[in-house]
Formats: C-alpha cells, structure tokens, sequence
C-alpha cells in the first residue's frame, strides 16, 4: 500500500469498526489505532493505523510523538498484528513489521528524513524570547479542561473498592455478573433491572486562566531525572526501547518503576506501544507468572481498545462488540475483563434505549449519564443497547449535553427590543433574515451551508453589533478565522457599549479588536472579549464557524463558558470531515432537532462550486470548465503520480492558470507510503527550496504544517533557527518550537492531508489520488478535499473507477456516541 489508505485489517474491523471517516488523533504520545481509520485529522501524527499494514491519514501529529509500534530510534514494530496473547506476542523492541512504512505518530516525522545534524541548530544566533502564542494558549486551555474532568472524578466518594466507586448501570452489570457467577441469580436477569440512576449535576466550572506566559501553557515540568533513570532501566530489563522512558515516567508519575514492576502491561498506556508488545515486555519481567488470562493484562487491553476507538471517533464502544475484540486479542473471558475493568472505575457502562430508525431517542440510564425514565413500564419493553465507554469522554458529553441543554431551555437575554430585531431581519436577505429572527428568540440555533453560506453569519454578526450585543465569531483555526474575517462585517470590530443599538458605533469607538478569533484563542483568554468576573465568556453572542470539527470535550469546555442568557449560533457545512476527536456534536445536534436549523439557500459559485455540489449529494458529474476551473490527470502508479505534483505545482499552474507555487496546495489521503505527504513533500522541497536540511530536516523558507496540540494543524513556514528552537510564521504570528518537539510537532506543509487542510481554502489545489488509495476515498473525504481549491482543482489520479464509487456509495462511516441519548430527556423537539 503506497498511499497507506484505509487497510483491510484482520484485527478488530469485523467487530469494532472505528472507521469513521474522521477518526480522532493519536494521543499525546501518538498511540496507534487498533481499528482501521483513513485521513484521521488536521493534525499530523501518523498514528492510527495497525502496524505493518500503512497508515491511511490516521491521527495528526498533535497527538503524538511516535506511532511506529513502539516509538523509539530504531526500533521497528513488534512482529505479528494477529498476536493473541503474551506467549506469541513480539518483544516491544522487535524489529521486522509487515509493513515497510510505519508511520511515525509526530507530524515532524520529515524532519529525520535526509536530515543531517541536530534539530534546530544555531543558525542566526540570538534568538527572540518565546512568545504567547495560539498553539501555547490553547494547551492552557486543554489543561483547564482536564482539570475540570478531575474535578468530576474526585465528585466520586470512596476509594475504589471492588466496584464500590461505581454508580447506575455500571453498578448494577457489575452486581449482576457476580450474581450469575456466584449462582444467585440467572443470566438472563442481568440487564433486566433497569432503575435509573439520577441524573448527577454538572459542577460549577472555575474560570479559565487568563493568558500565561509561554513556559507556563507549555504544561507542568516533566518529571524527576531520578524517575526517568529508574524507569529506564526497568525499560532496558523488560526488552522495551529506553528512549520510552521520559514519556513513562511523566505518564506513571514517581512511583513509575513500582508501577511497572507490579503491573508490566501499564505500559500500554504510553502512547505507540500495542498489546503484544506489552506481552512481551511482561513475560520477560514475570517469565512464568505470565499468561494470556492474567487480570491485569485484559483490564489494560480493555482500556487500550477504548481508546483506539476513541482515536476512531467513537465515545463509547457496544458491549458485544468490545467483549468480541477482546477475545481477537487473546483475552481468555472478555466479559471478566470487562467486569474488572469497570470495578477499577477505568471505564463506565451505560444503557440506552433503541428507537426505531427516524424516531427521537429515549431516555438513557445508568453509568454517568443516567436520567429517570418517563414510564417505568414502557421502559421496561424498550430494548437497549449496553455501551462501556472511557470515564473522559462519557463526563465531557455528559456535560457538553448539560451545557447544550442549558441554552436550548434558557431565554437568551432581551438585548434590543422584538421590533429592533426584525427591523434587523428585514434588512437582510434570504436565509440571513431568517438566521437573525432565530437568533433573536432562541439560545441554540443551527445554520448549515457551504463556504458561500459564511455571508450570513457576517451579517448576523453585523446585525448583532449594530443592537449593541456584545458578538463574536471563533474558528477551530486560524485558517478559518482569517476567511471569516474577509466576509463584509466579518472582521468588524464590535460596537461600543453604550452605543445607539439601532446606529452602527462611530469608528471612533470601534477599534475593541478584531470580531474573529480562534476558538483556542478565545477560551485561553488570548484573543476576544476575555472572561467576566464570574468566568465566564464575557459576550452576549457567539457563532462558532466550521462547527464539524468540533468534538465533545472541546465543545464541553466551550458550552461550559457560556454565560447565562448568551446565545450560540453553530455554523458549518455537514458535508465535510467529522471532528478528527471522538464524537460527532454538529451531526448528532442536526439528527436531534432540539433548537432551530437554518439552511443557506446560497449555490457554491462557477465550475467548481458546481462540482463539489453535485458530490455532496453522490454524484460525480462532469461541468463545463471554460477557464480549466477542474483539469484530471491521469497517471498509471504512485512514482509517476509524484512526478506530475511537482511538474503541477511548479510550472503548469503557475502558467497556465497564473496561481504561483506558494499558493497551490497539495492534498492526499496519507502520510506514508510512495505518494503520501513525505514523498510529495520531499520531492516539492527538493524542487520549490532544495537544502541541507540542517535543522531537523527543514531550512528557512520552507512550507510547514504545525501540530502544536491533539486536533489542531497550522501551515506556516520556517524563518529560521537558533538556539531557542526552530522559528515559524504560522497565520501572521511567531511560534518558536523547542528543539525537543520538533520531529513530533513540525511536518514539511506543501502536502497535507484532507484533515489537515480541513477550515482552509487555496487558490489552486492538486489532489492526488493514486491507484492505491482507493480504499481510503469516501463522499466526505472526496467533498473536502476537492472543497479547498477557489479557482483552480487538478486531480492526479489513478483509482479509476473507484472515485465516483466512492462519491456515490461511501458515506461517512457511523460513530458510536450518546448526546441525542443525553439531550432526549432534557430538551424538547424544535419544530
């Protein structure tokens, strides 16, 4: 597989299909997926797929460091992906996978290819001084947010005491199972008593920080060198790489090395490392102790399963579909492991009632989400379905659909008076006018459109400011923000307080700032309005622009910000790429009805709005291209493909369609392989800035795609590099990256992958599409990839047939999650 698309695994796929077409990023340590995901995310690890079998665009970068099955300097992945258990399981530090081009989890994965000398070396000397920037502010932001998760966790009174700390079905499965087993009760009880638990109160968040300096959002210091050291030689016993150890000992904390010794297959836990490499590192600190019905080693495989899902976008898994992975896997009584799993308190189960296909869904039950069922009869005839899902994401879309319920249920405030807000409507056009009187009147409302559609959030947002609201709009990147802010009233600052409502703010008092921002930017406090006394976002009005791309902690985080009466506006286009992290909040709130949906009746303009149309509907038609708007090439495999790119993006573009190199964006399904973003990056470099690659692999000048933090990508370019680190323009502003994270944080950017370029658009865009990329192709892959070219789209393709297949019959893959669940009792149906 050159391209490394979505692979035929024999692992998990038949019983867990993480396959959404968006599935979630490697985790900080770029933890590969276990299920088979293609493009996985607008960052850049490579991480997501089975070792030896080829990443399709799976993980960004953002997540990780490594992927190839344990991250370490020459340490390949560990033999056999069918490994059952610890006996036939492969070393941690095997060498010899399947697969000859296991991707590395870190975006900067470019930077040890043909790189001479050490990353970020002393090229200008001086240096400036690391800066705030929006990659820094949004790891304080991330931190706020885990901090609230630990928050809820410590809400749980007790110790964990053999299931003591459960509560509501997770509960009530572990008591039934021990009742079975201890012969007090029948099996088929076990999930008949279904009382619902009550429906636990989200806690009162504490605000955010306000902006910190840079070494501050970088996080807390890493662990103790006494630690790392005793890790690494526990490391160096067990047969595992010790360059694993830094990332170990800040993963255990001090009492890593007891931890290991105690239980070998934490090690799981770190990011890259896959089940049999784990066995393999426990039999050789247990020898005969080890073996494949080992309580520790299914609890761990349990745990590692659920979050592969969740890198697959998934927020909890199907009971029978866990228990039947679990078993490929080699663990002896899935439903023990399980069972443990949930009395360690690692994960919670939950039940939710099945409904008919097009009906709204029923009231949940148990675990962290349970809500008391309208009639206990009726209930009891309801069938459910059994989710066991990671305590993380269950409280993030418990309370992301507390906070989404709060709104819906909540007046929004009386800003300007019924007739000053229709007289606003009515000098708006089309769906506009009708996005305004929804606005007016509702604390949630929905608009869907494609990029012509971004004229009608500038004109709510306009409309809103001219009342005197306080309004903004917040993209996931700066890509998005910048094209908002170049729609008429998109960038206008707000009015001043105090101002006429009814008469835009003389320009005197406008300048409060730009009126786009980062979504990142403006929970960390960096950019927008800021934080009023009480924490909260100190605004009356926010539109959130590319809102698929929303997942459910970020999305928590966002609601949970909202001051009481404030109204959100979630805009985007429901065609593209899910969030690349678990949950799917856009889909699932459209699929609910809960508030208004506002559809733009805006056309996508000339030849190539016309085709990227026609595919979000499944077809593949040919249009009409006067101005070779759309020109295909054909090629025969993956070496001529890579020729054509670059013969594309450097003279044929620039000349007959007069886009110059540096605004022709290159996309394609995957990071590895003989066409992936590496080798169409190493040929573009070679051509467009040939160098030495002194620094990491990259020289200034060169284009570069930022990782800064799981789920977020930043094109820039390299201006040079010092002793600070490697300095990058990313979107007009300065990022320095430590030379540290450099290899796992910076990819060379003339070739991204759809995810990646996911909230950006180019004047021109070459897609390339080799023969073996087929498997990876689906409708909204397709939509977002050919979506990102404004004048000019050549496609370089070899699938043939299998791309209007794939436009015609590939949806996007389904993802396990509960907010329709989650909201159902707690919000009426909008009409």
């Amino acid at each position: 597989m050159s391209t490394e698309p979505e692979p035929t695994s024999e692992d998990p796929t038949a019983t867990v299909d993480a396959g959404p077409e968006t599935p979630g990023t490697a985790d900080e340590a770029g933890r590969t997926a276990d299920v088979p995901v293609s493009d996985a995310h607008a960052g850049d690890a490579d991480a997501g797929r089975t070792v030896g079998e080829g990443a399709g665009d799976a993980g960004t970068g953002d997540r990780g460091a490594a992927s190839a099955g344990v991250p370490a300097a020459g340490a390949g992945p560990a033999d056999g992906e069918g490994a059952t258990g610890p006996a036939d399981g492969g070393g941690v530090g095997a060498a010899g996978s399947a697969g000859s081009d296991v991707e590395s989890s870190g975006p900067g994965d470019s930077g040890g290819e043909g790189a001479s000398g050490s990353p970020a070396g002393s090229v200008e000397g001086g240096g400036e001084a690391a800066q705030v920037s929006e990659a820094e502010a949004e790891l304080a932001a991330q931190q706020v947010e885990r901090e609230r998760i630990a928050r809820r966790k410590a809400e749980k009174q007790g110790p964990i005491d053999a299931g003591g700390k459960l509560s509501g079905t997770a509960a009530d499965l572990l008591a039934a199972v021990r009742a079975v087993e201890s012969g007090e009760k029948p099996a088929a009880t076990v999930f008949g008593d279904r009382t619902p638990a009550p429906r636990r109160p989200a806690p009162e968040t504490a605000p955010p920080p306000r902006p910190v300096r840079a070494e501050q959002a970088a996080g807390p210091a890493g662990p103790a060198p006494e630690t790392v050291q005793a890790v690494r030689r526990v490391l160096a016993e067990g047969g595992a790489p010790e360059a694993l150890a830094p990332q170990t000992a800040a993963l255990l904390g001090e009492g890593a090395e007891e931890a290991l010794r105690a239980d070998p297959w934490q090690l799981l836990r770190v990011g890259g490392v896959r089940p049999e490499q784990a066995d393999g590192f426990a039999r050789a600190l247990l020898g005969a102790a080890c073996g494949p019905d080992d309580e520790r080693r299914g609890r761990a495989v349990t745990v590692w399963l659920l979050e592969q899902a969740a890198l697959a976008g998934h927020t909890a898994l199907e009971l029978p579909r866990l228990t039947a992975t679990l078993a490929q896997r080699g663990v002896p009584d899935p439903d023990a492991a399980v069972q443990s799993t949930l009395a360690e308190g690692e994960a919670l189960a939950f039940q939710d009632a099945v409904e008919e296909p097009g009906t709204r869904p029923g009231p949940a039950s148990g675990g962290a989400g349970g809500t008391d069922a309208p009639d206990e009869d009726e209930d009891e005839e309801r069938p459910v379905r059994v989710l066991i899902g990671l305590e993380r994401f269950a409280l993030a879309e418990e309370s992301l659909a507390d906070g989404l319920a709060r709104l819906v249920n909540s007046a929004p405030k009386q800003d300007g008076s019924a007739a000053d807000w229709e007289r606003a409507a009515d000098s708006a056009q089309g769906a506009a006018a009708d996005l305004i009187r929804a606005v007016a009147g509702h604390g949630l409302v929905l608009h869907t459109g494609g990029e012509a559609s971004l004229a009608e959030p500038a004109a709510l947002l306009r409309a809103a400011r001219e009342l005197g609201l306080r309004a903004w709009a917040a993209a996931p990147g700066p890509l998005g923000r910048d094209r908002f802010a170049a729609q008429p009233g998109g960038g206008t600052p707000p009015a001043a307080p105090g101002s006429d409502p009814t008469t835009p703010a003389p320009e005197a008092s406008a300048p409060v700032g730009p009126a786009a921002v980062t979504l990142a930017g403006l929970l960390a406090g960096t950019e927008g309005p800021g934080r009023d006394a009480d924490g909260a976002l100190d605004l009356d009005l926010l539109v959130v622009l590319d809102a698929p791309q929303l997942d459910v902690e970020a999305g928590a985080l966002l609601v949970e910000s909202l001051p009481d009466g404030a109204r959100l506006v979630l805009a985007g286009d429901p065609a593209v790429l899910w969030s690349a992290g678990p949950g799917r909040v856009f889909a699932d709130l459209l699929a609910a009805r809960v508030c208004p949906q506002v559809a733009s009746r805006r056309p996508h303009p000339g030849p190539l709005g016309e085709l990227v149309s026609g595919i979000g509907i499944g077809e593949l038609a040919q249009v009409d291209t006067p101005g070779k708007e759309v020109v295909i090439v054909p090629v025969r495999d993956a070496g001529e493909a890579v020729h054509r790119t670059v013969q594309l993006v450097a003279d044929s573009v620039p000349r007959a369609i007069g886009v110059p190199a540096e605004d022709t964006q290159v996309i394609t399904p995957g990071h590895g392989g003989a066409a992936g973003t590496r080798a169409l990056n190493a040929a573009l470099k070679q051509r467009l800035n040939p160098g030495p690659g002194r620094f990491g692999g990259f020289d200034p000048g060169d284009r570069v795609a930022y990782s800064p933090v799981p789920g977020r990508t930043l094109p820039g370019r390299v201006v040079k590099a010092d002793a600070d680190g490697l300095h990058l323009s990313c979107a007009g502003e300065t990022v320095v990256v430590p030379q540290e994270r450099v290899e796992r944080s910076v990819r060379h950017g003339w070739a991204l992958t759809a995810h990646q370029a996911v909230g950006g658009r180019w004047p021109a865009v070459v897609v390339v599409l080799p023969g073996d990329a087929a498997q990876a192709l689906s409708r909204p892959w397709i939509y977002t990839a050919f979506g990102r070219a404004v004048r000019h789209l050549s496609v370089v393709q070899g699938v043939e047939q299998a791309l209007p297949r794939a436009v015609a019959e590939v949806p996007a893959k389904p993802r396990t999650t509960r907010l329709p669940v989650l909201l159902a009792p707690q919000v009426p149906v909008a009409d």
